[in-house]
């Protein structure tokens, strides 16, 4: 007699659909993880990133309001770190994010990945539109966070702001707030353009507006690290410099000793900024200047505050759009510089150069944090074959470093370069007959 609890057996079955087609069932891997090569056995076994979540509960609502007052009209106070209420002028200070959330501390116990919130992979379906309900009057208050982090409602005029973190990556862990004036920032544009006004291009000059500089809030990960390098190469010490032959026919010759090298190097890194716009990260120079922003580093990051739309009130940002794991690799090239910086003073006796053959990387731990940095940008666009070249100069909005690219008229150029040529060269023939 069969036990009624135990159900008949199912029939074999294969085809489209059939359990042979299923993934296999999470925790069933078929394949044992200690088979598989080291880095993919590291990958597939590594714990998940472990989150801060630095949101503000407080501002999820939109609106910031003034301590005092209670007013939502609130405003960076131009040249310091500070809010200012429009109605009551009452001041306060961000809190800074480093100390609000330890991230200066700890950078050697480092171990996996640590993510803040704002720092979080970015949905691929995640909407750029956000929607408040105004508690002023109830009115419904969009906010387009492709261009805009603040709205004012236009029945109570209410200002409120996207604080809450959202999944597009438009909202950071951090805002470093600027300190250069615009005014300010126009003058050091004015200043560089000047400098080099006599090759620019004849229509750049005739064009040039330095009035329209643009604050805007760059994207950027902030990353702290814990790593390891190992670097092998050879070294050549020089031990002889002579020469052989006659005439232009007379050669150099060196003879050096070569030995083998091998380097280890623990470090450890702080608030290293890695662009996290895949539009500012393209350096291609045959089309855009941006590699001048990396040329107005470094931005004091420790004096980050933490997120509040505020900051962003009358100036443009744009978005993140790079996740952690996208922008690993470019961590690890910038630690395998850093890497060879470090071991640079341990090989200054060989004269004759050394030459790295095997380096090897080992990222024990890093913390990421999303993070706004400022920056007032000049763009000219010079027409040409294949879109022409977008011309950029930057102003770092808290040091006022400033560094650009001005179009240039070649012509002048190379007779500049004809003219001194000839100069020197006569000079040259003077002293040799002279001689």
């Amino acid at each position: 007699m069969s036990n009624a609890s135990d159900p008949p057996p199912l029939p074999p079955v294969s085809g489209p659909g059939s359990p042979q087609d299923l993934p296999p069932v999470p925790g069933s891997f078929p394949i044992d993880p200690a088979t598989l090569p080291k880095p993919i056995r590291d990958e597939l076994l590594a714990p998940d990133p472990v989150a801060i979540d630095t949101s503000a509960a407080e501002l999820k609502d939109g609106l910031n309001h003034c301590p005092k007052c209670g007013a939502t009209e609130i405003r960076q106070k131009p040249g310091s770190d500070l809010l200012i209420c429009q109605y009551c002028r009452h001041e306060w200070h961000g809190e800074r994010v480093e100390e609000a959330y330890g991230f200066g501390e700890g950078i050697d116990q480092l171990s996996g990945t640590i993510i803040a919130s704002g720092a979080r992979d970015i949905a691929a379906d995640s909407a750029s539109l956000m929607s408040f309900k105004c508690t002023g009057c109830g009115a419904e208050v969009t906010v387009n966070t492709e261009n805009a982090m603040t709205a004012r409602c236009h029945w109570c005029r209410h200002v409120l702001g996207v604080n809450e973190q959202i999944a597009n990556g438009a909202v950071p862990d951090a805002v470093l707030p600027f300190h250069i004036k615009k005014d300010d920032a126009v003058a050091r544009i004015r200043q560089f353009v000047n400098k080099r006004r006599m090759f620019a291009l004849k229509e750049f000059k005739e064009q040039f507006t330095p009035e329209n500089v643009v604050g805007v809030y760059l994207p950027y990960m902030i990353v702290d690290g814990k790593a390891s390098a190992d670097v092998a190469g050879k070294g050549e010490i020089k031990t002889r410099e002579y020469t052989r032959g006659t005439g232009e026919k007379k050669e150099t010759y060196y003879d050096a000793d070569v030995y083998q090298l091998d380097r280890h190097v623990d470090f450890t890194v702080d608030d290293l900024p890695l662009e996290s716009s895949s539009e500012r990260a393209n350096h291609d120079t045959r089309a855009n200047t941006n590699n001048i922003i990396n040329t107005i580093l470094p931005f004091d990051t420790k004096n980050a505050v933490k997120w509040n739309a505020s900051y962003l009130v009358g100036l443009s940002s744009e978005k993140r759009d790079r996740d952690v794991e996208q922008l690993r690799p470019r961590l690890e090239d910038q630690l395998l510089s850093i890497a060879r910086c470090q071991v640079e003073t341990s090989v200054n006796r060989f004269n004759r150069g050394v030459r790295w053959e095997q380096e090897r990387l080992d990222v024990h731990g890093t913390r990421w944090v999303a993070m706004y940095l400022p920056v007032w940008l000049y763009s000219y666009h010079q027409p040409g074959s294949n879109g022409g070249m977008l011309h950029y100069i930057a102003v770092n909005g808290r040091t006022g470093e400033t560094m650009g690219s001005v179009p240039v008229q070649q012509w002048k150029l190379l007779m500049t370069a004809i003219t001194v040529g000839t100069f020197l060269e006569g000079i040259a023939l003077w002293i040799l007959g002279n001689s």
